[in-house]
């Protein structure tokens, strides 16, 4: 039989082959490419050469390197808390419910400084206050206006440490909500407190009724913010940006309280690596909104909020944020706590700063909508999103968002849905599981970082694009079972930030040199860890000055991405 024979075709097979040759083409041509190189994911930290007997090496995030220079604020003009308000930004935005432009913000903060000098007798340099308030204007201002008159705060993550304070860290006064007004009074009077306090009340009194006690002094904060814009402010010295701004005090997961200082220097650090959370492409902008489930009574939440201040974004807070709350009050997580931000006129959110109880019931909320259009359209819609993903591409602009998950987002999330366009999560372990349903149900980043009340800023945090995700199972050899329970399914947090370096104590040699990941105890330092009120003076050796012990135990993979258990040590 000749060659020409076996060449013969009809038109259907020529038909199909320049059908599967165009399939070809299209599935080559259209794959989508990933965001970002993945030689960029496989070296996130820099690495110390050498380590010491029973320690990791030390790690720094990437893009600082061992020998860059960590940076101390956000640009070189921030070099105090009053300095991150840009005077010369003067575009209107919503801070919580509040239209206020940054000029309109540093007067009224002036105002408050001068009536808190004359009505309250506070002295620069000399006093406390202590803020016993609810995330919001009142805060902010209060905060701003102590920190232009070199003034500490004092704040609580939790009313139970209110006793313990007022007894070990007496303030020179209280600024404090109307409503919780009355029990702060029974509690002087049941501790037979003797100390005069000054107390600076938020909100209308008059419907209260208040015990009498001879030794506290009751000022309205109308009346103090009315008497300030009556006297003329003259200029006040710039406090250095190594003084005492705040001091957070915290319960720990033993028992008991610790308080942590932050100076300016501090808190604009935190906010200088809070906007590296979101890459040079899409930084943060005037444009933005920010939702934010991390009280400011945190560093962590304080950096989020000051961030906002800086970028001239609009800002708000969950309710769960709220130190104080009503006694019938239900305690709020999820969807629930997100939507409470109805409450505020601010402009649909588009950064989400939320706990991964908030990433979970976002996405499984949206995934539930989802399926109830077309159980089989859903489901080629989640296996092409997956695929995608595997392949480091993810947006919300594809054929199956508008054909599946976008009516989901709306029904879920209201305007949002079309406005979100990053979400950090921190606050609490997130599981590995969680991550690719979040992504996609959101179809945006999703940064899993994590926070420390000893540090302003984030701890660690995962490349915005960083898609990667890995089998639950550890295949390398573990020091000890516990730590391969514990370790087994959190999702990384990723590399140290951009002016935090790492490194881990107590660490199994044996182990590591087996070929283990180093697992042992959490310790940082850097220009956004603040120093703890247990901690009187810094050892002589340069090389352990500012190592602060976080309490946690941590793993360290092999890319420089951290797993941290969570209140795993006391």
């Amino acid at each position: 039989m000749a060659l020409s024979d076996y060449l013969v075709t009809d038109d259907l097979t020529i038909i199909l082959a320049l059908v599967a040759a165009g399939l070809f083409l299209l599935h080559n041509l259209y794959k989508p490419q990933a965001l970002v190189h993945p030689i960029l994911l496989g070296r996130q930290s820099d690495v110390a050469r050498v380590r010491n007997p029973a320690e990791s090496a030390v790690y720094r995030n990437y893009s600082t390197g061992m020998l860059g220079r960590f940076p101390l604020r956000p640009s070189k003009d921030q070099q105090v808390v009053l300095d991150l308000v840009k005077p010369d930004a003067d575009a209107p935005r919503s801070l919580w419910s509040t239209k206020i432009t940054n000029p309109e913000l540093r007067a009224r903060t002036a105002n408050i400084g001068a009536g808190l000098m004359r009505l309250a007798g506070l002295a620069p340099q000399e006093s406390n206050v202590l803020l016993l308030l609810n995330d919001g204007m009142e805060f902010l201002l209060a905060d701003l206006a102590l920190a232009s008159h070199s003034i500490p705060s004092f704040t609580l993550t939790s009313l139970a440490l209110l006793s313990s304070v007022l007894e070990n860290h007496p303030p020179s006064a209280i600024i404090t909500q109307a409503e919780f007004l009355p029990q702060l009074l029974e509690h002087m009077y049941d501790t037979n407190e003797t100390n005069n306090h000054t107390i600076v009340v938020v909100g209308d009194i008059n419907s209260l009724k208040l015990p009498r006690l001879h030794n506290v002094r009751i000022v309205q904060w109308d009346d103090l913010e009315r008497e300030g814009a009556s006297v003329d402010k003259a200029t006040l010295p710039i406090p250095d940006p190594n003084d005492v701004f705040t001091v957070s005090f915290f319960q720990m997961p033993s028992g008991g309280y610790e308080g942590v200082q932050l100076t300016h220097q501090n808190l604009t650090a935190g906010v200088a690596a809070t906007r590296a959370l979101m890459p040079p492409s899409s930084a943060i902008s005037s444009l933005d909104t920010i939702l934010s489930a991390h009280p400011m009574s945190t560093p962590y939440g304080r950096a989020i909020a000051y961030t906002a201040l800086f970028e001239g974004t609009g800002f708000a807070t969950v309710d769960s944020t709220k130190l104080i709350k009503p006694e019938d009050a239900p305690t709020l997580t999820g969807l629930k706590d997100l939507r409470t931000t109805a409450n505020y006129r601010t402009s649909s959110p588009t950064i989400l700063f939320v706990r991964p109880d908030h990433l979970d019931s976002l996405s499984s909320s949206i995934l539930q909508e989802a399926k109830k259009s077309s159980w089989l359209l859903q489901n080629l819609a989640w296996r092409h999103k997956l695929a995608n993903i595997l392949e480091g591409f993810i947006t919300k602009q594809s054929l199956w968002d508008r054909l599946v998950f976008d009516r989901a987002r709306v029904k879920v999330m209201g305007k949002g849905a079309g406005t979100v366009r990053a979400v950090i999560v921190s606050g609490g372990p997130l599981e590995t599981q969680a991550l690719t349903p979040a992504r996609i149900a959101l179809s945006v980043p999703v940064i899993n970082a994590h926070a420390h009340p000893l540090v302003a800023g984030p701890v660690f945090a995962s490349h915005a694009l960083d898609l990667q995700t890995f089998p639950t199972t550890d295949p390398s050899p573990a020091s000890s079972a516990a730590d391969a329970y514990a370790f087994t399914y959190l999702a990384p947090v990723g590399p140290p930030s951009v002016n935090v370096e790492a490194k881990l104590t107590h660490v199994d040699d044996a182990a590591v040199e087996a070929g283990a990941d180093p697992i042992g105890d959490l310790h940082v330092r850097g220009p956004s860890v603040g120093q703890p009120l247990s901690v009187e003076e810094e050892p002589e050796e340069e090389e352990l000055r500012g190592w602060r012990a976080t309490g946690e135990r941590a793993k360290v993979a092999p890319n420089g991405t951290f797993k941290v258990a969570v209140g795993s040590k006391a």
